[in-house]
């Protein structure tokens, strides 16, 4: 990461992340940090931790992505670590307890979810049938949540220490505020809500550690104004955004990352990430990648 005092990603960091340098392909780290960001947004809600808390998880939990490979951690377990580390970050602690019964929940749930969607695909239709959800909850004295236990205090850890305890999360909501003030759009509550959703949707994507945070404000708000068809000065000689010293091309990138999130996807997709959630995952796909006695294709 860089020295700065917000730091971000470095060129080369950004060129080649250390997921793709071991063979996993950009649209698939993608779709894994998306999803372990949802697993820390859905953690957030069933333990009611604040947006402060689960936004600050989310943004340490990409960061770290630009310095470690997902063959190494599973997203499950950093996405665990990173937000009992936001907790303590933004003084909204959780119990550790709490957090690996609500993440078994869910990874239990998803496994479902994955099982079902298999089975969905190799059955017709006619005969397809679904079954419902029924949690399992796990023995407080059995290996699997001691085992999770030490996976939380391991994935906390290593984001300190790959990070270089450089925790500076600084969130864009205030700075929404000021800019929709300054634009005399704070009166348009759809224009409010839907700027705001575009910053938390961004949180499933890396802008955070790539651009700053005035840059994603604007982003948020070109992507309102369009959907909504409210005019803004755009003309080259008088542009709104540089008004907050925002840059066209990097306003574009945002947006980019941003509507990717919404693009179509399959079901093989969706089986296949859930099936990634651990680093056993990972390396299970990477490894039916890899032709016999060749390089990963």
């Amino acid at each position: 990461m860089s020295t700065s005092l917000y730091p971000l990603a470095s060129f080369p960091q950004i060129e080649k992340t250390p997921s793709r340098e071991d063979g996993i392909p950009d649209d698939l780290e993608g779709d894994l940090r998306a999803y372990g960001c949802k697993l820390i947004h859905e953690a957030g809600i069933l333990l009611k931790q604040n947006q402060v808390g689960v936004a600050t998880a989310q943004i340490l939990f990409q960061r770290f992505w630009f310095v470690t490979s997902m063959k190494q951690f599973g997203i499950g377990d950093i996405g665990m670590g990173a937000l009992y580390l936001a907790s303590k970050l933004e003084e909204c602690p959780i119990r550790i307890r709490d957090l690996i019964n609500v993440y078994d929940l869910l990874l239990q749930r998803k496994a479902h979810i994955r099982a079902q969607g298999i089975a969905s695909k190799l059955a017709s239709s006619s005969t397809q049938t679904r079954s419902e959800f029924n949690y399992t909850p796990m023995s407080y004295f059995g290996n699997t949540f001691y085992d999770l236990k030490d996976a939380v205090v391991v994935a906390e850890m290593q984001i300190l220490k790959r990070l270089g305890f450089n925790l500076t999360v600084v969130l864009p909501y205030n700075t929404l505020v000021n800019y929709l003030r300054v634009l005399g759009l704070t009166s348009r509550e759809d224009v409010c809500t839907k700027a705001w959703g575009y910053l938390n949707d961004a949180l499933q994507t890396p802008v955070y550690a790539l651009y700053s945070v005035p840059t994603i404000v604007c982003a948020a708000i070109l992507l309102t104004t369009r959907h909504l068809g409210i005019a803004l000065p755009s003309a080259p000689e008088n542009c709104w955004w540089e008004l907050f010293d925002a840059e066209w091309d990097d306003l574009w990138s945002v947006c980019g990352y941003i509507t990717c999130l919404y693009r179509a996807q399959t079901l093989e997709d969706h089986t296949r990430v859930m099936g990634m959630v651990a680093k056993k995952g990972v390396r299970q796909w990477l490894e039916e990648q890899r032709p016999p006695g060749g390089e990963i294709r």
